[in-house]
């Protein structure tokens, strides 16, 4: 028996946000449209391109991962295979579609990481427990330091710090 291979890589942009929905099983499945481009050269020495329209179907948890880490315009690739299905439409009509089913995707460019500055993300993630005055120079502060028992036995340890006594190299990160 010959051996065969049905396998399909793809990287595009896409043409639209994907759709999720559910099956009345409840198994996640969302379609997504890609864009492929590709360029030459003619003999001429005229520049053309021509676009390619893919549709991509993603299931179970893969489907949702792509509803909520992709939208329209991001670059991203995939991996699976080609599929068609034939159904009869509304007006009577065979139909039929060739798809890729994937079952793999990397997502190469994100909307978010271009939008979102470190200093926000940071601000948005360290969250204060209460909000205190600020310090005013020459001012001692409590810090409390806590250390597990491998490190010499310590469980607590106060220290007053004087504002100015810690420099920028004193910091191990």
């Amino acid at each position: 028996m010959a051996r065969s291979l049905n396998s399909v890589q793809i990287i595009g942009n896409l043409t639209r946000d994907p759709e999720l929905r559910y099956t009345p099983s409840g198994t996640a499945v969302a379609t997504i449209g890609v864009a492929t481009n590709r360029s030459w050269t003619t003999d001429t020495g005229e520049k053309k391109e021509e676009t390619e329209f893919h549709r991509v179907v993603v299931w179970n948890k893969l489907a949702e991962l792509c509803a909520q880490l992709l939208s329209k315009g991001a670059k991203v690739y995939f991996h699976g295979r080609l599929a068609t299905r034939s159904w009869t439409g509304q007006d009577g009509a065979q139909k039929s579609t060739t798809e890729i089913v994937a079952d793999d995707m990397i997502v190469l460019s994100s909307k978010r990481a271009t939008t979102i500055e470190p200093e926000s993300e940071m601000q948005e993630s360290v969250k204060p427990e209460e909000s205190k005055p600020a310090k005013s120079s020459g001012e001692k502060e409590e810090v409390e330091v806590k250390t597990s028992p491998k490190q010499g036995g310590k469980v607590e340890e106060k220290s007053i710090v004087e504002e100015g006594d810690v420099s920028p190299d004193d910091i191990p990160f």
